[in-house]
């Protein structure tokens, strides 16, 4: 049975990009070091998946793991309406980080008996539209996606070698999940590797190489990650000053946190709101 640690189920969204296509094209191959989630919300496409080839109707869904090669292609006399969904952030209770356990890419739907091509649709208007609040919306609907993808998987599309976890594995797992959760409920307040350390009972040598072994970056580097994501959400609201956000997010230096939010975004965060719009 599939698990989702409910306490930590907090994906981050790269992006939510939709296209309609109505004449010959084949785009180029390559892969990601995220998830991604593609579904042919109209008409047809052809998929070439490392190296098969499948061909695709409304109400069809890719999962694509990092690391697997993919392009699509779309052939005289075909349309479409494609919706794909970049994230990383995810686990499952007992499998690897940021992977979905199925055999294959391409999980074929009857979109009479799915929910998945009606959130879709959703998605995309919601996103068309930009409705104040909408990013929030646009969110929870992903979230409801990635529910539907796992509830309907039967367990002839479920990989169960190679991709489950060890008993020891799994314990890591939780403990870097705790950690990720404590971050996300105090990240306002004074968090170290020491006051980890001393919440969780772990020597901060240990917390630091299982954390990094299992999201690829330090424990303090994803509490500023935790930190900068609502820092930006804040900024949307052209009231609330740079400083007035450094300061509800845990950096009382506002200097020293424009540094960052910059670093991390492209942009300063005085001109967050204008991206936003």
């Amino acid at each position: 049975m599939l698990k989702i640690n409910t306490t930590t189920f907090n994906p981050q969204i790269l992006y939510i990009a939709s296209y309609y296509t109505n004449e010959a094209r084949v785009g180029d191959n390559h892969h990601h070091d995220f998830l991604e989630i593609s579904i042919i919300c109209e008409g047809t496409s052809i998929y070439d998946i490392e190296g098969e080839r499948v061909k695709l109707s409304a109400g069809d869904v890719l999962v694509f793991n990092p690391g697997v090669n993919h392009y699509d292609i779309t052939e005289p006399g075909m349309e479409n309406v494609q919706l794909h969904i970049g994230f990383r952030n995810f686990a499952l209770e007992g499998y690897t980080r940021n992977t979905f356990p199925f055999k294959k890419a391409f999980l074929r739907k009857n979109e009479t008996e799915s929910a998945i091509l009606d959130i879709a649709k959703r998605i995309i208007e919601e996103k068309d539209a930009e409705k104040p609040g909408y990013d929030l919306i646009l969110k929870a609907f992903v979230m409801q996606l990635i529910i539907h993808i796992l509830r309907e998987a039967t367990p002839e599309q479920l990989e169960n070698n190679g991709v489950k976890l060890s008993t020891d594995e799994q314990q890591k797992q939780l403990l870097v999940n705790e950690i990720i959760h404590y971050m996300e409920k105090h990240h306002t307040e004074d968090v170290s590797l020491s006051s980890l350390s001393q919440t969780m009972y772990i020597s901060p040598a240990y917390i630091s190489k299982v954390f990094k072994e299992e999201t690829g970056v330090s424990p303090i580097n994803y509490l500023i990650k935790i930190r900068l994501t609502r820092a930006e959400e804040l900024l949307k609201n052209k009231d609330i000053t740079v400083k007035q956000a450094a300061n509800m997010v845990g950096y009382n230096d506002a200097y020293y946190f424009s540094k960052l939010f910059k670093k991390y975004y492209g942009f300063p965060p005085s001109e967050n709101w204008r991206k936003s719009s």
